[in-house]
């Protein structure tokens, strides 16, 4: 490669070795970028000069010549214009505005659809990605918006991210740390369902969490017990009297945790119950049905063969989902802390409903609380419904 200057132009010449032809480089002080030699676009240039706006992809001699192929205003000689000048992020910067009106050959969009369907409901991607993407995507719809150009202030009306899923050792993932967890190998070993599970089920959605192969054999153990309630399935189409809290209130707890991101407790209630399930000893048809139903957004495989198995109608994933019945989520039973002056000494498991002075009368009974209170003067009973009884007491 050769370097040369004057007052006017630095001049690069050099080989292509894609086309093995000569190239010069010239940066004129005009601030303009010129090309010349002969065939002397590299196929990379060929591609990305083929690019046309909407994303249809032409032919390099669809380009009109005449306005890429000049002569340089300094040496006179062939020259070839630059016309890569558009940074990547130009157009994933008002992309999504485009989708909402992709055939429209008068403006980017017409304004009653962007009125009907701007702003975008909810973003969701990768931290890095989603948070420099919305930095200068944001800044291009603010212009548009100053222009009157688009009908809302703001172009997304919720913003989530991903945690970054680490290495084994807690660090970001790198070839060079030799860190990497390829989820193709995961999925050869432990199946789709362990993997999707796991990812979910490793933490807080937002939060970075480092990968656990215990972690992935404990989701494998989870999902082999799930097929295994086929097992102990019985007749049955409705909750039985043992299981029917239990499952009002998973449905609940599912349903809610999946509308606010919180796979991984949706999960762990999921692994309850099918604790509880094997505790019984059995399960039947109404209780799996609901709980392969409220399992497949995260197993879809193994839930749509139990159905098959069942013999239930056409495919799980198009099933209603589930409902619960708000009165049923409420123990009939809770267990409650006994404090002797702030102090937790027992517990006490008491109707749901009782009364103060049932329940304080009733923690008063337990042996430890008595001997606690024996000789002592009582200053103050208080009982925190459905949370702690607490009696305060001093010397006499």
């Amino acid at each position: 490669m050769h370097v040369r200057k004057n007052d006017q132009v630095m001049v690069i010449t050099g080989k292509d070795k894609n086309t093995k032809g000569k190239i010069t480089v010239a940066f004129p002080k005009t601030g303009k970028v010129i090309v010349e030699g002969v065939n002397m676009v590299t196929r990379h240039q060929k591609a990305r000069n083929a690019m046309q706006p909407g994303g249809i992809v032409k032919k390099e001699a669809a380009i009109d010549a005449s306005n890429v192929m000049l002569i340089c205003p300094k040496c006179g000689k062939p020259a070839r214009r630059e016309t890569d000048t558009m940074p990547q992020w130009a157009g994933s910067s008002w992309y999504f505005l485009r989708y909402i009106d992709p055939h429209n050959d008068k403006e980017f969009a017409a304004k009653d659809k962007l009125k009907y369907w701007m702003p975008v409901d909810w973003y969701n991607g990768g931290m890095e990605h989603v948070t420099r993407h919305l930095i200068y995507s944001r800044f291009w719809y603010k212009f548009l918006y100053d222009l009157g150009e688009v009908p809302v202030p703001e172009p997304y009306a919720k913003r989530t991210a991903q945690g970054l899923i680490l290495g084994p050792d807690g660090d970001k993932m790198s070839k060079s740390k030799g860190n990497v967890v390829d989820p193709c190998e995961v999925v050869e070993q432990y199946g789709a369902d362990v993997l999707r599970t796991y990812v979910l089920f490793m933490g807080d959605y937002e939060k970075a969490a480092p990968w656990s192969e215990t972690g992935v054999r404990g989701c494998k153990r989870f999902i082999d017990r799930v097929w295994g309630m086929l097992d102990i399935l019985t007749d049955g189409d409705s909750y039985s009297p043992e299981l029917e809290s239990a499952m009002h209130k998973v449905v609940k707890k599912v349903s809610s945790d999946i509308e606010n991101m919180k796979y991984n407790t949706a999960i762990a209630a999921m692994m309850s119950l099918v604790n509880d399930i094997y505790a019984k000893g059995s399960v039947n048809r109404a209780e799996l049905k609901t709980f392969i139903t409220l399992l497949n957004p995260f197993a879809p495989h193994i839930t749509e063969e139990m159905w098959q198995v069942m013999g239930l109608d056409g495919m799980l994933n198009q099933t209603e989902w589930p409902t619960y019945d708000e009165s049923k989520c409420v123990d009939n039973e809770i267990e409650i802390a006994v404090q002797i002056n702030g102090k937790v000494r027992d517990r006490l498991v008491i109707s749901a409903d009782a009364d103060s002075d049932e329940v304080i009368a009733a923690a008063k009974s337990l042996d430890k609380i008595a001997e606690a209170v024996s000789g002592m003067q009582i200053i103050k009973e208080l009982y925190v419904k459905g949370r702690l009884v607490n009696i305060v007491v001093k010397p006499q």
